[in-house]
């Protein structure tokens, strides 16, 4: 019994394109770029001796720049996801890697299989393109859930320091020095942008919109409602946060009750493919009687139509939304 290796190598390869492109990011950026880091990236970079002017100009370009360049072919897909990663490469750069990853990933195969020609440049922009959109996807996800637990210690924050008596602006700036990011850098260039004289609704608005979080949404129009016609906003934002709170545990209540329905269906939408990869592995001639026939290619595409409507139901089934 032989156990082929090639599998093996495929795995490897794939992985060393995520750790390539994270630690292209880390190298590139430095560690203020993390999002773990207790220091938020804008007061980094104003540590550093960068002028308040230099950093809002490049933190804004970073925060837009990837939804300006939607209509670059093949980009588009994942403009979305880098503009709520905030990733700070630049779209071309982004495109550059991409293909300098599916440079990787083809010499890797060529030495590291013996894969046909054909099958390593099928392979290698599946590899290279792909890891590059897994990584991003993974930052944004990361990020978006980040804010969702920063934002009611923010609000909640700037609470504190409206009933001191400090004006909204103020209380934006106070998050924008106390919170780490991701939420940090956000608040620090709308406190920026309210100081060059920007509304701090719109930028709210703005922020809430590129996000694309409803909690965000719900501060925006509590802030842009006081505007127009005054009451306790104090009072209102704190009303906010326990709203927040309890959405915030409502979902973790959810999303625990449904983890053994994700990993199951995830489980079930896995096996058959596993189990067709280790027979190919463990017993490369198993199909040699069959594969010949007539019916053998028909079976596969049936099979194949099955496994992916398999995979579209199991998903649907444990996608609950609240």
């Amino acid at each position: 019994m032989q156990i082929g290796t090639e599998p093996l190598i495929y795995g490897v390869i794939f992985i060393a394109v995520l750790l390539l492109v994270e630690g292209i990011y880390l190298t590139v950026f430095g560690k203020s770029i993390s999002l773990n880091n207790r220091l938020n990236r804008r007061l980094e970079l104003m540590d550093k001796g960068s002028a308040r002017e230099e950093v809002l100009e490049q933190l804004r370009k970073e925060m837009s720049q990837h939804i300006r360049a939607k209509r670059i072919p093949l980009y588009s897909i994942i403009a979305t996801k880098a503009q709520k990663a905030n990733i700070a490469f630049t779209p071309q750069q982004i495109l550059m890697i991409m293909a300098g990853l599916t440079l990787f990933c083809f010499f890797a195969l060529t030495f590291g299989t013996e894969a046909s020609p054909t099958v390593r440049f099928a392979a290698s922009p599946v590899m290279g393109i792909g890891g590059v959109y897994m990584w991003i996807n993974n930052k944004a996800k990361k990020r978006l859930s980040m804010i969702e637990e920063q934002l009611p210690d923010a609000i909640e924050l700037m609470v504190r320091s409206l009933r001191v008596g400090h004006p909204f602006s103020n209380a934006i700036a106070a998050v924008a020095k106390e919170v780490p990011d991701p939420l940090g850098s956000e608040f620090g260039v709308i406190a920026d942008e309210a100081a060059y004289g920007r509304d701090v609704t719109e930028s709210l608005k703005s922020l809430a919109e590129r996000m694309d979080m409803q909690d965000l949404r719900f501060l925006a129009v509590a802030v842009s409602i006081q505007a127009q016609s005054g009451g306790n906003l104090a009072e209102i934002l704190a009303g906010l946060a326990k709203v927040i709170r309890a959405r915030f545990r409502l979902f973790r209540r959810v999303k625990a009750i449904t983890a053994e329905a994700k990993w199951s269906g995830m489980f079930l939408s896995g096996f058959p493919i596993l189990a067709l990869l280790m027979i190919n592995v463990i017993m490369p001639d198993y199909y040699d009687d069959v594969k010949e026939t007539a019916y053998f290619i028909p079976a596969c595409l049936v099979v194949g139509v099955f496994l992916t409507v398999n995979v579209i139901f199991m998903k649907m089934m444990v996608n609950i939304k609240v």
